[in-house]
Formats: C-alpha cells, sequence, structure tokens
C-alpha cells in the first residue's frame, strides 16, 4: 500500500520518503548528501519520490542556531565552454565572500523531466536561492512553467522578467561588427554559436542590425559548435572564396582555429583579413596575433549574481552588464 503522509495532517518525513520509494531511510540521506555510493537509477526514484511527497528535509540540526542552509544552488546545463565555467567559478567565489557554501545541480536539457528533478534536488537541500547558468532557449522555457517559491536568477539570458541578469550580447556584437565597419570593412562574415543558445541569437542578431544601420552587405551567419575545430574549419572553407576582408567570430576559440586556418592558407592577419572575437578568454592576448575581442567581466556577473539573491540588488527589472571593446593586433584597416 502507498503511503499518503498528507492522510495524516503532518508534513512527509525521511522515513516516508524511503518507505514510498522502497528503500532504507539511510539511502535517502545519502542521496540528500549527494553521496557517490547511490547508483544513479537509485538517486533519480528518491528525488522523484520527494517531489511527489513535497518532502522538505529539515535542516535546523545541520545550520547551527540559525536553521539557514547558508547554500546557494546553481542550475548548470554540463557545459565546458569558458562563458558558463567562469560564471559557475565566479558564482561560487561570490558566495563563499559572503559566507555561503554552493550546490551544483547539473541538468541536460534535451532529457525530460531533467531541469525538475534538479530543481527538486536542489530544494532538498534547503538552498536560499539559485543561479541558472544554462543559456539554450528550452531551459527557459521549462522553467517559466515550473514555480520557483524561493529567490533566483537567470544569467545569460534576454528576458526582462524581474530575475535577469547578463552581459548585453546584443551590445557586445554591434561594438565588434562597428570596429570592422569603421575600419572600412565590408565583406564581414560572422561565425556564430549554436543556433539552440541564446547568447548566440543575440550575438548573430546585434552583428546583422549593425551591418543594416551602415546599410553594409550582410551575409549569412554560419553556424558554429563554440569549438577551436569548428573555426578552422570554417577558415578553410572561407579561402576558398576569399570574398571577404573580415570575420567577426562569436567566442574566442572559434577565433582561435580560424587564425590557425588563415595562417595555413597563407592570408596575413590583419594584413589581408581581420579577426575579432568575443569573451576575451585569458589566452586571447596571446594568440598570434593578439585578438581583439569583446571582455566579459565575469567575476563582476559573479558578485551581482549573488548579490541580487541576497536582496541588495533591486528585483526589479533586467539588469545588463555592458561589455568592453579590448583593441589588439587582429584588426586593422582594410587595404586599398
Amino acid at each position: 500500500m502507498t503511503l499518503d503522509p498528507a492522510a495524516s495532517g503532518r508534513p512527509p518525513s525521511i522515513r516516508d520518503v524511503a518507505r514510498v520509494a522502497g528503500v532504507s531511510h539511510q539511502t535517502v540521506s545519502r542521496v540528500l548528501n549527494n553521496h557517490p555510493s547511490i547508483r544513479d537509477t537509485t538517486r533519480q526514484r528518491v528525488l522523484e519520490v520527494m517531489a511527489e511527497l513535497q518532502y522538505q528535509p529539515n535542516r535546523a540540526a545541520r545550520a547551527l542556531a540559525s536553521s539557514r542552509s547558508r547554500t546557494i544552488g546553481i542550475l548548470s546545463a554540463m557545459s565546458t565552454d569558458y562563458g558558463p565555467a567562469s560564471i559557475m567559478t565566479s558564482v561560487e567565489a561570490a558566495a563563499r565572500a559572503n559566507g555561503y557554501w554552493v550546490s551544483v545541480a547539473n541538468i541536460d536539457p534535451s532529457v525530460e523531466g531533467s531541469i525538475s528533478d534538479a530543481l527538486a534536488q536542489l530544494r532538498a537541500q534547503a538552498v536560499e536561492g539559485i543561479v541558472v547558468v544554462a543559456p539554450q532557449v528550452r531551459v527557459f522555457e521549462a522553467l517559466a512553467t515550473l514555480p520557483l517559491d524561493i529567490p533566483y536568477v537567470t544569467l545569460q539570458s534576454t528576458s526582462d522578467d524581474g530575475h535577469a541578469l547578463f552581459f548585453d550580447q546584443y551590445a557586445g556584437a554591434r561594438l565588434a561588427t562597428r570596429h570592422l565597419l569603421e575600419l572600412g570593412h565590408r565583406g564581414i562574415y560572422h561565425l556564430s554559436g549554436p543556433q539552440d543558445w541564446i547568447e548566440a541569437d543575440a550575438r548573430m542578431q546585434g552583428f546583422l542590425d549593425e551591418l543594416n544601420a551602415w546599410d553594409a552587405p550582410t551575409t549569412a551567419p554560419i553556424l558554429g559548435d563554440w569549438s577551436a575545430d569548428f573555426g578552422y574549419f570554417a577558415g578553410r572553407e572561407l579561402l576558398r572564396v576569399r570574398d571577404f576582408t573580415a570575420v567577426f567570430a562569436s567566442n574566442d576559440q572559434m577565433a582561435l582555429g580560424l587564425l590557425h586556418a588563415l595562417r595555413d592558407g597563407g592570408v596575413d592577419v590583419p594584413g589581408e583579413v581581420s579577426v575579432i572575437g568575443f569573451d576575451d578568454i585569458p589566452e586571447a592576448a596571446h594568440f598570434w596575433p593578439p585578438l581583439t575581442t569583446v571582455r566579459q567581466d565575469f567575476p563582476e556577473l559573479g558578485r551581482r549574481a549573488v548579490a541580487f539573491l541576497l536582496g541588495e540588488l533591486d528585483a526589479e527589472g533586467a539588469h545588463t552588464i555592458a561589455p568592453q571593446l579590448m583593441v589588439r593586433n587582429s584588426t586593422a584597416p582594410v587595404a586599398r
């Protein structure tokens, strides 16, 4: 017989969860503490039962006299790319500076139920706020259907829903494109990021709108995958047509691969072709030539995200951080 704790008028306990899930209460405890010995199938079953019973663990005994977890949750889409990884590092540093720990719940946006399960996991740990570091469109679509009754902030978004904090990707792309146009370039290609990524779409739109504002010829963006390998592949293909004098890559890794391809093809950068990236990764200043790029201040984003959750920032409306153009030696006036 399935236990229904609500019928008894009391909140469900850890033993109720264990009984419904068919495991021991020690196993439920290990799931709550992210113990590595628990099988994924068992962990998933326990989390599903917690959500079904609306179980909220009592953390008072472990949170000293304050009865607070002093924990901030991060909902992450398991990306090793520089941007998301840097944001997570910055959020954790800012949280620690404010006396908080961080708990990360990774999701696979392509798996149904992954987001709700991850949120249940974070809620089971009594996190006091959640930072969403998952830049795929479908993640935000799923979040819109889920009730969140604790403070949260979404990064890498472009929405004005009262929970958004992000770099102005659109403005950064226009800044990069304008730099090339001011140097006299008119044959400009754009290596875009993956189609489902909010940042990639905003940068692509900024590129197209800046070209239109200058009444410059528009080229179809080339959809990439953020990797240096793709930048190299795209560069080799572009060398077949040679109808361009500049390329705006949507991130620095693709710009690196592009520089490699141009060098292999005997093309001088920036003498014949100018290249600009986006992110300003630590190695960008040491590319050859040093890469002109758009800088995002990730430590500042992490600081603001934690301040937002702690109520130190106005929660009304979106908060944007302006990117900065870093001019180095990979861009120059178009050759006449």
